[in-house]
């Protein structure tokens, strides 16, 4: 369970270092907020990804130390 929620929390930390470097039109089609012809960054999702990701870690680490 450690490895899970610790690989999920760094596959969500690079993915909220994608909707902060690239517009919405250069995402991925399968990211949520992809938008041909947009060119802002999504800084919210940015932010709700990072939290998320830094929130599993820790729940990762925490398990570690029982």
């Amino acid at each position: 369970m450690k490895l899970i929620l610790s690989l999920l929390g760094v596959v969500l930390l690079v993915v909220a270092a994608v909707y902060f470097l690239m517009p919405a039109d250069q995402l991925p089609g399968f990211f949520p907020g992809h938008t041909a012809g947009d060119s802002h960054i999504h800084t919210k999702h940015g932010i709700v990804a990072a939290a998320v990701g830094v929130v599993l870690l820790a729940a990762g680490a925490l398990m570690g130390q029982r």
